[in-house]
């Protein structure tokens, strides 16, 4: 029998709520079945841990006397957006500082607001009759600025490809250092535990849904950029490739440093690793069928990173548990494999968020909208005007 996400948040209210991760139900649903899996679970949990360029965060600083229309800023020397208002700006994780370059930029911006730390302001103003100022410099923390909330555009990708390298030499990357003449291969999933890997066709995760973002919690704001269900699917539902993404937001100043971390990859650049979990509610069988997916059933491509092009050469596909082995066979060679997410965070997301649901602090939301599940998505093409 189907239930609706209220019946579920009646049985959290009165903390009878069955409440299981991602990797729990797999076992589960082994020993007891769909049918029984679907009648006595309730929520399962799902998390990532990964490294997400496409984060930022909105900050209004509030007004200064006299007051000040910003058109530059910076923050400990990161130059943050300032095309909004008087004083809100938008920093972005990947932005990097104009004194450090690659070893301090947004990202680490955003990780010391949330630590506590102060962090300077700079600013400069071209000056009008209601906001005369034309430079400020002082300090802000957490604490002394008004709002301050990430929104980021694309987190959580459904799945992602392996890089790898064939050419001579080593070279740096979004996904890592990857050796020469297929010296290793790297990948960024949880795999089991990912949340739109465990809802591959969007039933219960949309725009709306409350999840758990960075300690706190947050909302899916919209489909994210990128967003391109239209991949390739295996039977169970799950894409071979990138796939769905999801724009999240929620409040900066209640997150926790340990779901939040800055990073800078060496020769790339600045990033941030973004702790995401998200409760899927067990509506009906189909649900089970969906969840209850292992590792092992859930492959991606292995893509060469030396070419630098668009379309990269594929070297084939694997399954996460071969991932996960510690090696690959790419063109007859064993290829040591190693991971630039961690499973052992998105499960320690996924076991808090189980606590917070069976606890009565987290509650399930049903998404206002769908997300598309048919999206065109295109590439940036060289053209005339008179191309298009």
């Amino acid at each position: 029998m189907a239930k609706t996400i209220e019946e579920i948040n009646e049985k959290i209210k009165s903390r009878k709520v069955v409440v299981l991760n991602a990797e729990e139900i797999i076992d589960y649903v082994k020993e007891k079945g769909i049918k029984k899996a679907a009648k006595e679970v309730d929520v399962v949990t799902t998390a990532t841990f990964g490294p997400m360029c496409s984060s930022g965060a909105f900050i209004n600083f509030g007004h200064p006397d006299p007051p000040i229309k910003m058109t530059k800023v910076w923050l400990n020397d990161v130059p943050a957006y300032t095309g909004i208002a008087a004083v809100d700006v938008y920093i972005g994780a990947a932005e990097l500082s104009e004194t450090e370059g690659m070893n301090y930029g947004g990202a680490y911006v955003i990780e010391d607001l949330i630590l506590g730390k102060p962090v300077k302001l700079r600013a400069t103003a071209y000056g009008t009759d209601c906001y005369p100022r034309r430079e400020i410099e002082t300090y802000i923390t957490r604490d002394t600025i008004n709002q301050a909330y990430l929104f980021n555009p694309r987190n959580a990708y459904q799945n992602y490809a392996v890089a790898t390298n064939s050419s001579n030499r080593t070279i740096y990357t979004y996904m890592g250092k990857l050796l020469p003449n297929f010296g290793n291969a790297t990948y960024c999933s949880a795999g089991q535990l990912s949340p739109l890997l465990n809802d591959p066709y969007y039933r219960t995760i949309g725009i709306g849904t409350r999840i758990f973002f960075g300690g706190s919690q947050g909302y899916v704001s919209w489909y994210g950029t990128q967003h391109n269900p239209g991949k390739e699917r295996l039977p169970n539902g799950t894409p071979c490739g990138p796939a769905g993404s999801l724009a999240l937001i929620g409040n900066l100043k209640e997150m926790s440093p340990q779901y939040l971390k800055a990073c800078t990859f060496h020769l790339y650049g600045v990033t941030i690793f973004m702790g995401i979990g998200i409760p899927i509610p067990v509506i009906d069988e189909e649900m089970v069928e969906f969840v209850k997916i292992k590792d092992e059933d859930i492959y991606t491509e292995i893509f060469d990173y030396s070419v630098q092009r668009r379309n990269k050469p594929s070297y084939g596909k694997v399954n996460y548990k071969q991932l996960r082995s510690g090696k690959i066979k790419i063109n007859g060679k064993f290829v040591q494999t190693g991971s630039i997410s961690s499973y052992s965070r998105a499960l320690e997301i996924s076991n808090t968020l189980k606590k917070e649901i069976e606890n009565g602090k987290f509650y399930l939301t049903a998404s206002v909208a769908p997300l598309p599940l048919e999206e065109k998505y295109s590439s940036l093409d060289i053209l005339s005007k008179e191309e298009l």
